[in-house]
């Protein structure tokens, strides 16, 4: 396709773990004429090699990022990112559901937050050719969470459970229910078996289970709710 050359190029990096989703992500950006993909990752530290060698913000536009990478988890990256270069948008795509982590990837800094299982093609151009010209992306399903997170006062009943996680325990809360071992979450999040196993006390006490598998139920019932 020939790019019209009245459009501003708005240069992307694609950060994904997986071909298939990066191959499906380009083909649909490709029905954008001022879109242009301009480089890949699979990591987290490879995205942020990529990102430091194009420049940052000077030779990108935006980075969609994936939450769950190999490496480096995406929320880490995320902060990396905003530390790095504040002025590059970060849209961050998952298949987790929105009301579960877009206001957490958002407070962190990401410009919007995709559920990449359940956007059309159209919201896909659409929430990057917004975050990457300045603006902030949010669906309905995000500002009715943005919404509900502001109304939760500290201290309050509603801020107990999986909401009321520091982000380094949401991590670790992520890794669990994923049937990772206390072992495994340290090696992936760079930390000693004993700190982890603090964190997952924590966890524990915050959600009000007991074991790994109560934790698994819960987190099973909090997406089945978040979907709702």
């Amino acid at each position: 396709m020939t790019r019209p050359t009245h459009l501003t190029t708005l240069k992307i990096l694609i950060g994904d773990d997986h071909r298939i989703v990066r191959e499906g992500l380009k083909q649909v950006l490709a029905d954008a004429p001022e879109i242009e993909v301009v480089a890949e990752a699979e990591t987290g530290p490879d995205i942020l090699q990529r990102v430091d060698g194009l420049g940052g913000h000077d030779g990108l536009d935006a980075v969609l990022l994936d939450i769950a990478l190999p490496g480096r988890d995406g929320m880490d990256v995320l902060q990396a990112l905003k530390k790095n270069w504040p002025r590059l948008a970060v849209l961050m795509l998952s298949t987790y559901p929105e009301k579960q982590y877009a206001v957490r990837c958002i407070k962190l800094g990401a410009a919007g937050y995709l559920n990449k299982s359940a956007n059309s093609a159209d919201d896909m151009i659409a929430a990057v050719r917004k975050v990457a010209t300045g603006g902030v992306y949010v669906s309905a399903v995000t500002a009715e969470a943005l919404a509900g997170a502001i109304a939760k006062t500290p201290g309050s009943r509603a801020t107990a459970g999986a909401e009321s996680l520091s982000h380094r325990e949401h991590q670790v809360f992520r890794l669990l229910t994923a049937g990772l071992s206390v072992g495994e979450i340290g090696a992936q999040l760079g930390l000693v078996s004993n700190t982890v196993s603090t964190y997952r006390q924590r966890i524990l006490e915050k959600t009000g289970t007991r074991n790994d598998v109560e934790l698994a139920l819960y987190a099973e019932r909090h997406a089945r709710t978040a979907d709702l």
